[in-house]
């Protein structure tokens, strides 16, 4: 490996010390004499200051870089007022690891707007801009905190495929394969692995992957490829339990990026907040009540909340200091999984939980009993014999068990504040596009 210190780690304290560095050349200013060239890696911006009249033969190759060059520089750190983040590097030695052949079509280096499709369509260079490339150090450590929540708690990490041969929730937004001689689909969800495994003794679980969405849709909130974090745990009392995990595992997280991810939310300017209290869990009518009387909204299909609707809710919720909400007991959510409830009107035990005013994850309690669950499939109109794998399973006892699937692009876009899914994801993918 060649030797060099992230940007990162090159602070005032380490005044007067030797030190290398290495990234791609973000910008150059020439002031006659005096070179300052900033160097960029994958965790900030480092200003090295090339002095003629000190080292000329630095200074005379530093004078032929040009931008997203790839260098390697050796030094003395100088702690200065004048540097950005307070300290510069005064190099000894710098040599060219590669050279761009090209200009870039982007700007990388000042803040200059390209509308989106645009940075999309180049994303190898719109990923090098230190805004960008913070939401995706955001994103990785997001994950990790979620990850280490859920380790500490003795969750196991499963895998579930991503070919079968039909859909957890069926329906048409599924995409066909070809599997050999046969039809296959991308998985939907792998809810019914997650369930499986359950009742396999399994009983604290979590997956990341990829689900697949073959909807037409135009929002700045969906996208055809999705990756999720999903969870499953057996022997719930009620769906209250997987709130429980839900919420303690949300918590967690946003501590831990307030703790490591300062440099890259100052970048994103965005903040992160979530109060001691507990999330406010209400029901789809209250949400419904809310609506109607304090903005006069009633969302036109009633058994949805809408875009509208939950964004307003987010608004209600975070004047009152919470920015994220369950909200239980979705009416015609009556997945075959999923458990009703006899005497119960909601219809089922399923929640999602909103934050900032956007449905970041859908879960509930699910159908153990084997008899009932059978009794749901036929009033869907769901063949078990297409599901025979998963039916199973469940003849051989099964622990009463609940689950969720979180979005992880989504909590992205929520927490670095962007105003569009796509903008969380490295290679989005949606209807109309398949590349890069």
């Amino acid at each position: 490996m060649i030797d060099r210190t992230y940007t990162d780690r090159i602070t005032p304290e380490r005044d007067g010390t030797e030190t290398q560095v290495a990234g791609h050349v973000h910008d150059l200013r020439d002031l006659g004499g005096i070179l300052f060239v900033l160097v960029r890696d994958g965790r900030g911006v480092l200003q090295v200051v090339v002095k003629e009249d000190e080292t000329p033969a630095v200074f005379d190759r530093a004078t032929t870089l040009d931008r997203e060059d790839v260098v390697h520089v050796r030094g003395t750190v100088s702690a200065t007022d004048q540097a950005p983040g307070g300290v510069e590097l005064h190099p000894t030695d710098l040599a060219v690891l590669s050279e761009a052949r090209s200009t870039p079509s982007l700007e990388l280096a000042k803040d200059v707007d390209a509308d989106r499709s645009t940075r999309l369509d180049a994303r190898h260079l719109d990923v090098r801009r230190p805004e960008t490339r913070a939401v995706f150090s955001l994103r990785s450590k997001a994950l990790r905190a979620m990850r280490e929540w859920f380790y500490r708690e003795g969750y196991e990490e499963v895998d579930t495929p991503v070919l079968s041969t039909a859909g957890a929730e069926g329906g048409a937004e599924l995409f066909p394969v070809v599997y050999y001689d046969r039809e296959a689909y991308l998985s939907q969800s792998p809810q019914l692995y997650k369930q499986i495994l359950v009742a396999a003794g399994f009983d604290r679980l979590f997956e990341v992957g990829h689900a697949f969405r073959a909807e037409e849709f135009g929002t700045s909130r969906h996208v055809s490829e999705i990756t999720m974090f999903d969870v499953e745990l057996g022997y719930v009392e009620d769906h209250h339990d997987v709130m429980d995990v839900q919420e303690a595992s949300l918590r967690y997280t946003v501590e831990r990026l307030a703790e490591t991810a300062g440099r890259e939310l100052d970048l994103l300017d965005a903040s992160l907040d979530l109060p001691d209290e507990a999330f406010p869990r209400i029901t789809f009518e209250e949400a419904r009540a809310i609506l109607r009387e304090e903005y006069d909204h009633v969302p036109e299909d009633p058994t949805d909340l809408d875009t509208r609707g939950e964004r307003l809710l987010g608004e209600h919720f975070e004047k009152r200091g919470h920015p994220a909400v369950f909200v239980v007991g979705y009416p015609d959510e009556k997945f075959y999984y999923r458990q009703e409830v006899p005497g119960d009107d909601v219809a089922s035990r399923k929640f999602d939980l909103l934050y900032r005013g956007l449905e970041l994850s859908s879960g509930g309690q699910r159908e153990h009993d084997v008899d009932r669950l059978l009794a749901a499939m036929g009033r869907q109109g769901v063949d078990p014999a297409d599901f025979s794998f998963y039916v199973e399973a469940f003849r051989y006892g099964v622990p009463p068990h609940g689950g969720y699937g979180l979005g992880i692009d989504r909590l992205v876009q929520q927490l670095a504040g962007l105003d569009n899914v796509k903008e969380a994801i490295p290679f989005p993918r949606d209807p109309d596009r398949l590349t890069p």
